[in-house]
């Protein structure tokens, strides 16, 4: 591990965001999907901070130490979250890299905030201007649903998640459905051609090989959309869980992009 993980608490307001930190250099700002935790990235921050970042992990609200309380009005309220987070950190804009849900509140940040933004990494995301498909969203609730039997867990988590073949098993913990559904509500309030475009910054988007959400041909109309802003990297053997599928290729291929748009 590249140092120890700090703890760290930033006000906004009446909330209060708990913040993992660790690393020294450039910041570097990780988000997870929807209504999980910032402990996902474990593997991948030790990595990113191994390759001379400052890497930074905001909790959602309502997980770990973050307040739960006030809920979010709108994805503009997820974004000034993450801008509270970096103003208080002090070391500059930041690398945002959202995965699923998290991409969104990165391209949105990185519109209203541009003087925040380096860059931006979009892992698995949906960047079409529909929401998920009703039998995707269905499956993401069942995912996280403990109520549910593990073998209807995990048949969920294996079509809306997981590439043939990988194991979902740990998938099944750290879950937090009033999260999602509170992120749910956000995202729905916030029409998708706002942030759809990450204002003007740099761009990495990582498409998963086998992904439900996230689209090859999707991926095309961003590229055709975005122009020589964008780069694309495809995630081999993964799916729209791709960062505990395939972290240590993932934070690798960031390294190496975020040094190139370095500035």
């Amino acid at each position: 591990m590249a140092g120890s993980v700090e703890r760290k608490m930033v006000t906004r307001g009446a909330v209060q965001l708990e913040v993992l930190a660790q690393g020294k250099g450039p910041t570097m700002v990780l988000l997870p999907s929807l209504g999980r935790g910032a402990e996902d990235f474990d593997p991948m921050a030790d990595v990113l901070a191994q390759e001379g970042y400052r890497v930074l992990r905001p909790q959602p609200r309502g997980i770990g130490a973050s307040s739960a309380a006030p809920v979010y009005a709108d994805l503009h309220d997820c974004s000034n979250d993450i801008a509270a987070v970096i103003e208080a950190q002090g070391n500059g804009p930041a690398i945002m890299v959202g995965h699923a849900f998290g991409n969104r509140v990165s391209r949105l940040l990185a519109t209203i905030r541009p003087d925040l933004v380096t860059g931006v990494v979009l892992v698995a995301a949906n960047v079409g201007h529909a929401p998920s498909p009703p039998k995707v969203r269905e499956a993401i609730r069942n995912s996280a649903n403990p109520t549910l039997p593990d073998d209807v867990r995990l048949d969920a988590l294996r079509f809306a998640f997981f590439a043939p073949g990988n194991d979902a098993v740990p998938w099944l913990k750290n879950w937090y459905p009033d999260v999602l559904a509170a992120q749910r509500i956000a995202g729905d309030q916030t029409a998708r051609t706002i942030d759809y475009a990450s204002g003007s910054a740099p761009v990495l988007y990582m498409q998963p090989s086998h992904d439900p959400l996230a689209h090859a041909e999707d991926a095309v109309d961003y590229k055709a959309a975005l122009g020589d802003r964008l780069t694309v990297v495809k995630i081999p053997q993964s799916s729209h869980a791709a960062i505990a599928e395939q972290p240590e290729f993932i934070a690798r291929e960031i390294a190496a992009w975020a040094k190139k748009i370095a500035r």
